[in-house]
């Protein structure tokens, strides 16, 4: 069985937007415990309101990569620096820092970056500038991606339904979410 350390935000960690305090939804609903029931051992480093880490938070990534082994890890963030004001680009320019990081810590074939999937007007996404800024976030994943010889994945091919933020995934957006990831994940790992 191979580990996955999957790495991101509330939507890694499986935030339930109906819970006020920050909880998360069943491990059957989220889905990192979907992909788990998929015969996939799981290691779940999401975190609410996580941002993609830089320079100076970069021995803590270090530190995870070191304490769990993992014979793949995935990251899905940016949507949270999109929400702070963040353009695409400065997102992506931020991912690829990170990445550079990961990849002399672990195997860059071996990390799959996941382009979140484009929000949509809601709770937490008021215009529609906000909404072209995710859209646009794929495609410059899928050059970094290929520019740094990572895995890559987008998202938005899933058809992964949110909730009436416009940015948390529903229970139907995680049982999407975690077949899309098996798929992409399958191919990284062919039998």
């Amino acid at each position: 069985m191979k580990r996955i350390l999957c790495f991101g935000d509330s939507n890694t960690f499986g935030f339930d937007p109906r819970d006020w305090l920050g909880g998360q939804y069943p491990a059957d609903v989220r889905w990192t415990g979907r992909l788990q029931g998929m015969g996939w051992e799981v290691a779940n480093c999401g975190q609410n309101g996580l941002s993609i880490p830089r320079a100076p938070e970069f021995p803590d990534v270090v530190e995870l990569l070191r304490r769990v082994e993992a014979d793949a890890v995935t990251v899905m963030l940016g949507s949270n620096d999109l929400l702070c004001g963040a353009s695409a680009e400065t997102a992506a320019a931020r991912m690829e820092a990170l990445l550079r990081c990961m990849a002399e810590h672990a195997e860059p074939a071996r990390i799959l970056l996941v382009a979140p999937p484009p929000m949509r007007l809601g709770d937490w996404v008021p215009d529609r500038a906000l909404i072209g800024e995710s859209e646009r976030l794929g495609a410059l994943y899928r050059a970094l991606a290929l520019r740094l010889g990572v895995a890559f994945a987008d998202a938005a091919d899933w058809n992964v339904a949110l909730t009436h933020d416009g940015v948390h995934f529903s229970p139907e957006g995680h049982a999407a979410f975690a077949a899309g990831l098996a798929r992409s994940l399958s191919a990284m790992f062919p039998s």
